[in-house]
């Protein structure tokens, strides 16, 4: 009836857009953790830690203990804690307990009594969007340059 097999193969399967859950749980970086390197997700994000890179997904909480020092680039960005870097999104929050060294590309900013923020604020059309929206990492304080027809 049963037979153990001797295939010790195994297949990792690796979800896309499509194939993501629309309801799946974030993913929680709690405040032991370190990561040094860069995180792409499709998904939510919670933030309680420190990340020394770059952070793509489609919604990010950073706590107020949590840092990112790099760029960060999402949809819907809501800071309680330290970014230093570049945030990239469509909706940005700043609550009062933020503080960002860095510019902000946004399309809608709301920002809380308290908030500490040292870096240039600009709208965009398309902030959250992936680097086929023309983003690109600000190096040197420089915005990026503008096209024109």
């Amino acid at each position: 009836m049963f037979s153990k097999s001797n295939d010790k193969s195994m297949t990792v399967s690796t979800m896309n857009k499509s194939t993501r859950p629309t309801n799946s749980v974030p993913s929680i970086i709690s405040s032991d953790v370190t990561i040094k390197g860069n995180i792409t997700t499709l998904g939510e994000m919670q933030l309680d830690g420190t990340i020394e890179g770059d952070v793509r997904c489609a919604s990010l909480t950073i706590g107020e203990q949590g840092t990112v020092e790099g760029v960060v680039t999402a949809d819907k960005v809501t800071v309680k804690g330290t970014v230093k870097g570049q945030i990239n999104g469509r909706n940005i929050r700043l609550e009062k307990s933020a503080k960002v060294t860095g510019d902000l590309f946004h399309e809608t900013l709301s920002v809380e009594a308290g908030a500490f923020i040292e870096g240039k604020l600009t709208h965009k059309t398309n902030a959250g969007q992936d680097s086929a929206s023309g983003l690109t990492k600000v190096t040197g304080g420089k915005p990026p340059e503008q096209k024109t027809a």
